[in-house]
């Protein structure tokens, strides 16, 4: 998913059934690049565990989720968290007039010694700030968190749209891993 491509061979941008350029709802993180893949730089690893927070805020029961984990489960002890709080490499957010503050933890599976910058591609009508916005890491398998904020901007800056879409993405010398961004507005 971080390695897809958004653009086609030609270098022109995914179309769609229309001949228009595809938005993110069509196409989803982009065509899978297989030779990219086996080499992804950095991965956003996410473990069954993970999701009790999440699973125990959606309302399943103890059971359904001791199933999925394999071991004991009390929600009543778990404070929940929304989907955009999984560490997915990707964020599908719905913002209204408040920010929203997110976590990413990134593992290294690629050089060690590597310094990545993030570029970002803002949605419309939206402000987005990632701290730190350069990472180095030492090691192979090393893993570094970071947050993002975003930050909605002025509401006629929307003119009609209902959602915007954008991505962020880490780059170092030898990687770039992308991940898609789509936001609805409230």
């Amino acid at each position: 998913m971080t390695t897809a491509n958004t653009l086609n061979l030609g270098g022109i941008p995914i179309l769609d059934q229309r001949l228009l350029p595809a938005d993110i709802f069509a196409t989803g993180a982009g065509h899978v690049n297989p030779v990219k893949a086996n080499d992804p730089g950095l991965v956003y690893d996410i473990e069954p565990e993970d999701y009790v927070p999440y699973l125990c805020g959606l309302g399943y029961s103890d059971k359904e989720i001791e199933v999925i984990v394999q071991r004991k489960v009390k929600c009543s002890n778990v404070k929940s968290i929304p989907e955009a709080q999984l560490n997915y490499p990707s964020f599908s957010i719905l913002l209204g007039s408040d920010s929203q503050y997110y976590t990413r933890t990134l593992t290294n599976v690629g050089f060690a010694n590597s310094i990545y910058k993030v570029e970002l591609e803002v949605p419309l009508a939206l402000g987005m700030s990632v701290n730190p916005s350069e990472i180095t890491f030492t090691e192979v398998n090393e893993k570094v968190s970071f947050s993002i904020e975003f930050i909605p901007q002025i509401k006629e800056n929307r003119r009609s749209q209902t959602f915007a879409q954008g991505s962020l993405t880490w780059v170092s010398d030898k990687h770039a891993v992308r991940i898609p961004i789509s936001v609805i507005f409230k």
